[in-house]
C-alpha cells in the first residue's frame, strides 16, 4: 500500500504532533508542504476547516480517506500502525493525557500572541501566562526525562513543538519562562534530543520563525539585546 501523505506547513507546531507520532511508530510517509497565505483550490477542497495537519489515507480500492485535527491524527496513527503505543491502555491515566494535550493546546494560543504582538502590555500578560501554566506542568510532572517517566508519549509530542519556539526566542530575549522549573527544563532538554522532534521541522525553522515574527513587527524584537 502507498505511504501516508502528511499535508503540512512548514511552521506549524500542529503539523510537527502528527509528524512525531509518525516518526516514533516508525512510518514512512510523504510529507507535502503548502502556503497557508495562498491555499491551493485542491487543499481546499480537501480541508474541511481549511487548516493543517491532514493526513492522507490510501484505501484498498484506490480513494484517499482525508484525516484531519493533529490530535486525531495522532491518534488514528498509535492506534493503526504496529509496535509500541504512545498511549497509555488505561482509560483513566488516557484520559489524562488528552486533557494535558489539551493544555498544551491553550498553551499555543498564547505563544500566538506572544511572538504576534506589538504591544508591551499584551507581551508581558502573555508571558506571565506561560509563566503560569508551565508552573501547572512543573506540578505534574515526576522524574522524567518525559511526561509520565521512560516512555515516550503523544503528550511529549504535543510539548515538543512548543518548547521549540523557545529555542528561537532564547535567542532574541531571556523571557524567564522556565527559571523556576527544573522539571520542565530537563524535558525540555530530553524532547530536544529526541530524533522525532529534530527531524519534524526543517532546518530553516528558526530563520522562517524570525521572518514570521517580523512581518508581524512583534515587540518581542524589540527587546533583542
Amino acid at each position: 500500500m502507498p505511504s501516508l501523505t502528511l499535508i503540512s506547513h512548514l511552521l506549524c507546531p500542529y503539523v510537527q504532533r502528527a509528524a512525531i507520532a509518525l516518526a516514533e511508530k516508525g512510518v514512512t510517509f510523504e510529507k507535502i508542504y503548502i502556503d497557508l497565505q495562498h491555499k491551493p483550490d485542491w487543499f481546499l477542497k480537501i480541508s474541511p476547516l481549511g487548516k493543517v495537519p491532514l493526513l492522507q489515507v490510501p484505501q484498498a480500492d484506490g480513494s484517499e480517506a482525508i484525516l484531519f485535527e493533529s490530535s486525531v491524527i495522532a491518534e488514528y496513527i498509535d492506534e493503526s500502525q504496529p509496535g509500541r503505543r504512545l498511549h497509555p491502555e488505561d482509560a483513566l491515566t488516557r484520559a489524562r493525557h488528552r486533557g494535558w494535550m489539551e493544555y498544551g493546546s491553550s498553551i499555543l494560543s498564547d505563544i500566538w500572541g506572544l511572538e504576534t504582538t506589538k504591544e508591551a502590555s499584551v507581551f508581558e500578560e502573555k508571558r506571565k501566562a506561560l509563566v503560569e501554566k508551565f508552573g501547572r506542568v512543573e506540578d505534574v510532572l515526576g522524574e522524567g526525562p518525559f511526561f509520565t517517566g521512560a516512555k515516550f508519549s503523544l503528550v511529549d509530542a504535543v510539548y515538543a513543538p512548543i518548547f521549540r519556539y523557545f529555542d528561537t526566542f532564547d535567542e532574541i530575549v531571556d523571557l524567564g519562562v522556565f527559571s523556576n522549573y527544573p522539571k520542565v527544563q530537563a524535558w525540555r532538554k530530553a524532547l530536544a534530543a529526541r530524533p522525532s522532534v529534530k527531524g519534524a521541522v526543517t532546518p530553516e525553522y528558526p530563520q522562517l520563525l524570525r521572518e514570521f515574527m517580523e512581518r508581524y513587527d512583534a515587540y518581542m524584537l524589540t527587546r533583542a539585546a
